[in-house]
């Protein structure tokens, strides 16, 4: 019998990896978990973004001072951007090329908003309207500014106010460093007349990253009884800035100046004020002998949206030569660019007596209020 052959293996021994190929599998580990994680947060920022709902219904607080308006009388609106109680004149922010992403401080927004309070206490107005009033923000360290506000606001007279939400951001990572977080604000209304109805339009905006970035843009509708049977209606705005097309806030304009239109044509009146964020006056530059910006936000407005009854009031004086709006890019100082983006529309029935910005030197925002006076004809 043959004797069966005897088979020996060999066991090959694992080659061991050299320290830099070591380095590259660590590095490629770290590369992809930090990809699969961006995914889940861009995925998750846009599965949380949710639009406010359309045609809300706004509950008016407060006692009014008075049931309705007077025809004849002279009155005095302001309209005034708070910047969620964060740009003292020497607050810059990320988004316009600055550096900070929340307020200084706690005490820095209670300042600003005292400060802004301040102005309302000199001018004593029937209406005021307010925009960027965050009510639980990690930029302005969740203070609910809509209480500050309110308070500051009946402190000075009997107002009906009312409130209406345009920004409820998912919580941005952006600036690393000090994520902008996630943010809830609005826009208020005050009235030394009964509000006896309010309502929440939602503006068209942006489609992609921009719609996370901007505010979900919307005006607000306040109706106050006339004391001829008619109502004044008083429109809060706040258009959008942060676009990629510069026809979306012309798109929002142009809604609102139709909104405006049909209530005209029932015969009543109508007031808007607010942040246009378009340059009002045309060419600021030029009026204020400033320099221009490369990539300005603030493109003039386009005067074709409004009609023969429907007109803008672009607040500026020649004597005083007053901006309101600083690019809050740097701390503020003279001769910075300024331009006006914040004034009123008013329909044809309301004759305008005076309208101007109301110098601040941007101590407690990075707009200054403006304030237009009228009479209901």
């Amino acid at each position: 019998m043959a004797k069966a052959k005897k088979y020996t293996y060999k066991v090959k021994e694992k080659k061991k990896k050299s320290p830099l190929a070591k380095v590259f599998t660590i590095i490629g580990i770290i590369v992809a978990a930090i990809i699969v994680i961006a995914a889940a947060y861009v995925a998750y920022v846009f599965i949380d973004f949710q639009r406010i709902d359309d045609n809300q219904v706004l509950t008016a607080y407060g006692e009014e001072e008075q049931e309705k308006f007077s025809t004849g009388k002279e009155m005095t609106i302001i309209s005034y951007n708070i910047g969620f109680g964060a740009y003292s004149d020497d607050y810059t922010f990320f988004m316009d090329g600055g550096k900070e992403s929340w307020a200084f401080s706690k005490e820095a927004v209670y300042e600003n908003i005292d400060g802004a309070m301040g102005v309302m206490d000199r001018f004593d107005p029937e209406i005021a309207l307010f925009q960027e009033v965050d009510f639980d923000g990690t930029r302005s360290y969740h203070i609910d500014e809509i209480e500050l506000v309110q308070n500051a606001m009946w402190e000075l007279g009997d107002y009906s106010t009312m409130f209406a939400q345009n920004y409820d951001s998912p919580f941005l990572m952006y600036p690393i460093t000090q994520p902008h977080g996630k943010n809830k604000a609005g826009i208020m209304t005050f009235s030394k007349a009964k509000i006896t109805d309010g309502l929440r339009r939602s503006l068209p905006i942006e489609e992609g990253l921009s719609k996370v970035l901007d505010l979900d843009r919307c005006y607000s509708k306040a109706r106050i009884p006339v004391e001829n049977g008619k109502e004044l209606v008083v429109y809060n705005m706040h258009l959008s800035a942060y676009t990629a097309k510069a026809e979306t806030a012309e798109i929002q304009l142009g809604m609102v100046v139709q909104d405006m239109q049909a209530e005209y044509d029932k015969g009543n009146y109508c007031i808007a004020g607010g942040d246009f964020n378009r340059d009002l006056l045309g060419n600021s530059p030029a009026i204020f002998h400033t320099d221009r910006l490369d990539d300005n936000w603030a493109q003039p407005v386009n005067m074709s949206l409004f009609t023969d009854d429907i007109t803008l009031v672009a607040p500026y004086q020649e004597t005083e030569r007053a901006a309101s709006c600083r690019n809050p890019n740097k701390p503020f100082k003279k001769g910075d660019f300024v331009v006006t983006v914040d004034g009123f529309i008013v329909s044809a029935n309301v004759e305008v007596t005076y309208s101007n910005v109301i110098e601040t030197g941007f101590k407690y925002s990075d707009h200054n209020p403006v304030w237009m006076k009228f009479i209901l004809k």
